[in-house]
């Protein structure tokens, strides 16, 4: 590759678009076959997949050269999935790839079968004009024109490259647009900078102030509700049309609080991202804290994990930076006025007392460290 495409290579970027879609009732049996026939095929190639697994497991490299198997070796003893978009079946064969490269590295676990129970959706490339974005709708593959509630306009130097087409566990169905378009990276320069603490009861705890998100906590608000939605649930037979329908109540509380959750840390990590030019986060383990500490639910409700990523790209898209620094700093055993560093600190100390007099609150005093740090990375300081 020369230097020019190289150079031209790293300039393009990816953006997605998500959209809410209401298919007819034929659109939807149509939407229900491809899933089910994805689905299919990954299992099929999964199944084949896993006989050379047992057979050349013992050696891994001879194990990566067997050669995948492809969709269209299955459409000759089963028609149908020859009345669904081809570019699906190719998508899933190439999930699959991924999977396994991701095995091979160590970064997951052994691919699994898929099952009804799984998250329906499936993949389509643009490819020749198939995809077309139309007045109030979609052209995908195969589907007379989709009827989408388009809430933003998708810029028009923004190429099309695929499209993904999901169902929610509420019935609901949303389109995912993934756009390619040129970005020419300009690097601001850092004049503000926040440091960031997470906190278990609110979010997180800023340098500046000690101002802190205060995070509603969702779930635990729904917990109650959640709780006895499932126990109507339990009590039904499963398969009925009572309990489908009381499995649809249980779905949308979730739904919910995963909507109420995702607004949220898109509107502070939004805030940070216009405010400041740079922040400064802990790589904290999170699985761990939950395991070791016992505080799962909490953990999960806070979507940390999800809040970085958000504020991630939204401070790369601005030309400012994310700077994260190692979990085995000690941000809240040292005091940010003097530097010492305490030999214990247990978590039911939530003010930090230091012997030059310095009085603060924990987080407060952690987050401050966490600045300083971050600070000293980017040579400010």
């Amino acid at each position: 590759m020369s230097k020019k495409s190289r150079a031209a290579k790293e300039y393009r970027k990816n953006k997605a678009y998500r959209f809410r879609i209401y298919p007819t009732k034929d659109q939807e049996e149509f939407l229900i076959k491809t899933f089910g026939c994805v689905r299919f095929v990954y299992n099929k190639m999964l199944a084949e997949r896993n006989d050379a697994y047992e057979q050349f497991k013992d050696n891994k490299a001879l194990l990566r050269k067997q050669k995948f198997p492809t969709p269209a070796k299955y459409k000759a003893a089963f028609e149908f999935l020859t009345e669904v978009d081809s570019l699906a079946l190719a998508n899933a064969q190439m999930n699959l790839q991924t999977a396994f490269s991701n095995f091979f590295s160590g970064k997951t676990k052994y691919p699994k079968f898929k099952t009804r129970r799984s998250r329906q959706s499936y993949t389509t490339n643009l490819l020749n004009g198939n995809i077309k974005l139309l007045d109030g709708s979609i052209k995908l593959p195969k589907m007379k024109p989709l009827r989408m509630k388009q809430h933003r306009e998708i810029p028009s130097h923004h190429v099309i490259k695929s499209c993904t087409i999901s169902r929610s566990a509420t019935g609901k169905y949303h389109i995912s647009i993934l756009t390619e378009y040129e970005h020419t990276p300009m690097k601001k320069e850092i004049k503000q900078v926040v440091g960031l603490d997470f906190t278990m009861n609110g979010l997180f705890v800023e340098s500046e102030k000690g101002k802190k998100a205060n995070y509603p906590r969702f779930y635990r608000r729904a917990e109650e509700k959640l709780a006895k939605e499932q126990r109507i649930l339990s009590k039904k037979a499963k398969g009925s049309s009572r309990w489908e329908k009381q499995r649809i109540k249980v779905a949308r509380l979730h739904e919910k609080v995963a909507n109420q959750r995702k607004d949220f840390l898109h509107k502070q990590s939004w805030r940070l991202a216009n405010r400041y030019d740079c922040v400064v986060i802990e790589d904290l383990n999170m699985k761990g804290m939950s395991q070791a500490l016992r505080f799962g639910k909490s953990v999960a409700d806070n979507g940390w994990g999800m809040f970085t990523t958000y504020l991630g790209y939204k401070l790369e898209n601005q030309g400012k930076r994310l700077i994260t620094i190692e979990k085995w700093f000690p941000s809240s055993k040292t005091c940010s006025d003097c530097g010492h560093v305490k030999a214990a600190l247990s978590l039911a100390e939530r003010t930090y007392s230091c012997e030059c007099g310095f009085v603060s609150d924990r987080d407060w005093n952690a987050a401050i460290n966490i600045k300083n740090e971050g600070m000293l990375i980017i040579g400010l300081s």
